[in-house]
């Protein structure tokens, strides 16, 4: 491969573990996508629909501003991923409705960098099949790029990945009982 190639070269990035920060960096990475003008689908996973986090409302603003990319944002689920998987069961159809439609976005090659955050979820609870995201992700036409982040990213997964992150934990102010923050979770 020439040195142009290589660098074009489109990657699967996985972050995963018990850490707090996964989605925050691919977030991150989402706004340098923005900067270059690339076009960016967030997809969300068993997330709830109701929450307005910061991230969302910054790169929709940017992506409405016409100096960077574009960004468009999908909610696929109601509850929160650290719930037992029973309070999810609701999610499950959602989950996969949101991965038949990043399989049409990346055959139609819509975005340029896909965050698909919380999806190792449904991978982890057997909702979507590693198998095939990992077929579909291989087999992906053009230069897109793809990060996915959750704990429990199937192991099949992690494999196939060119960048993969475990963020670990070693400590968080919710041990002591400390809830969530404004500015700081969301």
């Amino acid at each position: 491969m020439t040195t142009r190639q290589r660098r074009n070269r489109p990657l699967v990035v996985v972050h995963t573990g018990i850490g707090k920060g996964k989605s925050t960096a691919a977030f991150g990475l989402a706004l340098r996508a923005w900067n270059q003008g690339w076009p960016i689908g967030v997809f969300q996973f068993v997330k709830s629909a109701k929450w307005k986090v910061g991230e969302e409302n910054a790169l929709r603003v940017l992506g409405a501003s016409g100096e960077g990319g574009t960004v468009d944002w999908h909610k696929m689920g109601e509850g929160w991923s650290w719930v037992q998987r029973d309070a999810q069961m609701d999610n499950e159809e959602k989950a996969r409705e949101g991965w038949e439609q990043v399989k049409r976005d990346l055959a139609a090659e819509t975005y340029k960098l896909y965050v698909l955050d919380e999806f190792a979820y449904p991978m982890h609870w057997g909702w979507v099949d590693t198998d095939e995201v990992v077929s579909v992700l291989r087999e992906r036409p053009g230069t897109q790029h793809v990060v996915i982040t959750g704990r429990n990213a199937p192991e099949r997964l992690v494999e196939v990945a060119d960048l993969v992150t475990d963020m670990s934990k070693v400590k968080h102010p919710m041990d002591a009982g400390q809830k969530g923050q404004r500015g700081i979770e969301w």
